[in-house]
């Protein structure tokens, strides 16, 4: 036969599957330690999950593992991130699925081992990895701007800045972005607020924060009891359905889900005496 016939009778090349496109990789850092990265990181996450999103959080904070904890998986950690990293266990062995959602994972951070410990290059390589397992991988970064928040941002495409209303909090905050890359446009959530004391001006406002950062809000967190609880207990207070606070969570998860909703901020409860004073005002009125 023919070296023309033989081409004509070969068969179409078949065509290739569609690849699931990469998912984002998002590292939630502040500079500052104690504004509340860990429980910001477990609830966006679970929030996610609840909306069908395959979500993976990664705890980068070596040698002080806490997103374990707030999610209430500490019993069933038995690998963790530098296991996979040095090659020890088999990705998929050290990740633990949540006890409430299988599409939420955990990859927990060691807790006798040091920052210093990760290589810089099998984390990039490792979040590649997840990327394309998960839709959304969130990696809580390590309080600081040493190896621990290098080594937390490698790999990931965007930043989400977690700042309380306190000038201490709002300087680390800008240095941080600062050390970002430049062509990075961080979102910021304002955490704890408490609205009685803005109005006070004994706090900074949601204003007081945006005209010093300038970063496009995401979300405001209140600053209540129930966060605290919560956080005890392993239970998210984003899977919450009567919390208004975890209704602010589950708002940040659906827009960073690409959803164009409200953006709720706390505003203080009336007090006894405002709520009778307005009361009897239209009393009056209605006798007069």
């Amino acid at each position: 036969m023919a070296l023309q016939e033989l081409r004509e009778v070969q068969p179409e090349p078949l065509v290739p599957p569609i690849a699931r496109a990469a998912g984002r990789a998002i590292v939630i850092t502040s500079g500052k330690g104690g504004v509340g990265k860990t429980t910001t990181t477990a609830n966006v996450g679970a929030a996610l999950a609840a909306r069908g999103k395959d979500v993976v959080l990664v705890d980068a904070d070596v040698g002080l593992r806490n997103l374990d904890i707030v999610l209430g998986l500490e019993n069933r950690v038995r690998y963790h991130l530098l296991d996979v990293l040095e090659k020890k266990v088999e990705l998929e062995t050290a990740l633990i699925r949540d006890k409430r959602n299988e599409r939420l994972h955990l990859l927990a951070a060691a807790q006798s081992r040091e920052k210093e410990d990760v290589d810089t290059d099998a984390m990039r390589a490792l979040i590649d990895r997840l990327r394309a397992q998960f839709e959304f991988v969130l990696i809580d970064c390590p309080a600081g701007i040493e190896m621990g928040f290098k080594n937390a941002i490698a790999g990931a495409q965007h930043a989400i800045v977690v700042c309380t209303p306190e000038v201490a909090a709002v300087r680390d905050a800008d240095r941080v972005v600062g050390l970002l890359p430049a062509d990075w446009r961080p979102e910021l959530i304002i955490n704890r607020l408490r609205p009685a004391l803005v109005n006070k001006g004994k706090m900074l406002s949601v204003e007081d924060v945006d005209a010093i950062l300038r970063l496009p809000l995401l979300g405001v967190i209140a600053d209540e009891p129930a966060v605290i609880v919560s956080t005890n207990r392993g239970e998210p207070l984003a899977l919450d359905p009567s919390s208004k606070t975890g209704a602010a969570y589950r708002a940040i998860a659906a827009r960073l889900a690409g959803e164009d909703v409200p953006l709720p901020v706390p505003r203080p409860e009336p007090r006894l005496l405002a709520k009778l004073g307005a009361l009897f005002s239209r009393s009056a009125g209605g006798r007069a």
